[in-house]
């Protein structure tokens, strides 16, 4: 891949973000808290896209790193580099204490088991009032200047900066994580696990790696949000937060990091416009969008959408669906 392809991605990121930073001013709060759910959603699809391990309790990573950074803020130092590398430490943390345990299972066990984690720090959260707050949620502390050079204001300005750069390095790190040895071979356990072991690779080991990874990511995740909504809650760690976060990742699609980014930015926005216009029946739009997915392949919709941008593309008929030769997982993305 030629330099300028390589960083095509992160100059259409960058260019959308200073459209976003222009045009919608007022709506700077909703940018910063799509790209922290992009971050967010990225690490699941590594769990996910990457190692085909479905999981609804992702929440309880995000939900340490929040936690984290927000008594880290209170009790410690208000240095937001600081809490964000000590939301992105406890993240990992949680993934090494309790992914050794649940990952000795997989299908519907691992699936349980990881909704149990995060039901039981949860549990522990709302009983450490005094530490957490409960169900009033952790609030009360502020953060500095982010390297001494801004303060958050009120109008979201240096949040939305602070995140989408974020959200530009997480992207970064993880695209060459993704693509080097050690993230082809995750997805090669994905694909066949027998051969996978037959060539002498640690499955287990690998995969309690990926799960580490993705909950440093998703712990980063949950210190961006605690610091840039100066409050804590429970639904941080909640059961809902990890549903929301795979049907971004279906909406996206999975084994892509674009897609990550792109499930996160559609559920976001038409949760927020949808939900103002129609309180009560916004999620209907959601699920017919996750209809569409499930039910019409990816490739006839991309094969239509090449064949209407055809006449802008030079008038031949160019289909944008991925080649036989072609890897489908995303590992290169």
């Amino acid at each position: 891949m030629i330099p300028s392809q390589r960083f095509l991605p992160y100059l259409l990121l960058v260019v959308l973000g200073a459209l976003v930073y222009f045009a919608f001013p007022d709506q700077l709060p909703l940018f910063s808290r799509i790209a922290i759910m992009a971050i967010f959603v990225m690490s699941l699809d590594l769990v996910v896209g990457y190692a085909g391990l479905a999981t609804l309790g992702h929440a309880a990573l995000f939900g340490a790193g929040a936690y984290a950074a927000g008594l880290t803020a209170l009790h410690l130092a208000p240095d937001p580099l600081l809490g964000l590398g000590i939301g992105a430490a406890a993240g990992t943390l949680v993934a090494l204490l309790c992914g050794p345990f649940i990952l000795r299972y997989q299908g519907l066990t691992f699936l349980m088991l990881s909704i149990a984690v995060s039901q039981i720090l949860g549990s522990v959260a709302s009983k450490l009032r005094g530490w957490t707050g409960g169900d009033d949620g952790l609030t009360g502390y502020a953060n500095s200047a982010v390297l001494g050079l801004a303060r958050f204001d009120l109008y979201g300005k240096v949040a939305f900066l602070y995140s989408g750069v974020s959200l530009l390095l997480c992207l970064f790190i993880l695209r060459r994580m993704m693509a080097s040895p050690f993230g082809l071979s995750c997805v090669g356990i994905h694909q066949n696990r027998l051969r996978m072991a037959a060539i002498g690779t640690d499955i287990r080991a690998q995969l309690i790696r990926i799960y580490a990874v993705s909950g440093c990511f998703a712990g980063l995740a949950g210190a961006l949000s605690a610091q840039t909504n100066q409050i804590v809650g429970l639904d941080s760690l909640g059961f809902e937060l990890s549903a929301e976060a795979l049907v971004m990742l279906v909406l996206g699609g999975t084994g892509t990091l674009y897609g990550a980014i792109a499930g996160a930015a559609l559920f976001m926005t038409i949760h927020h416009f949808a939900s103002t216009m129609n309180p009560y029946h916004w999620l209907f739009i959601i699920g017919g969008l996750l209809v569409f997915v499930v039910l019409v392949p990816r490739d006839r919709w991309l094969d239509a959408l090449g064949r209407r941008l055809s006449p802008l593309l030079g008038g031949t008929k160019r289909s944008i669906r991925t080649q036989p030769g072609q890897r489908r997982t995303g590992a290169s993305s």
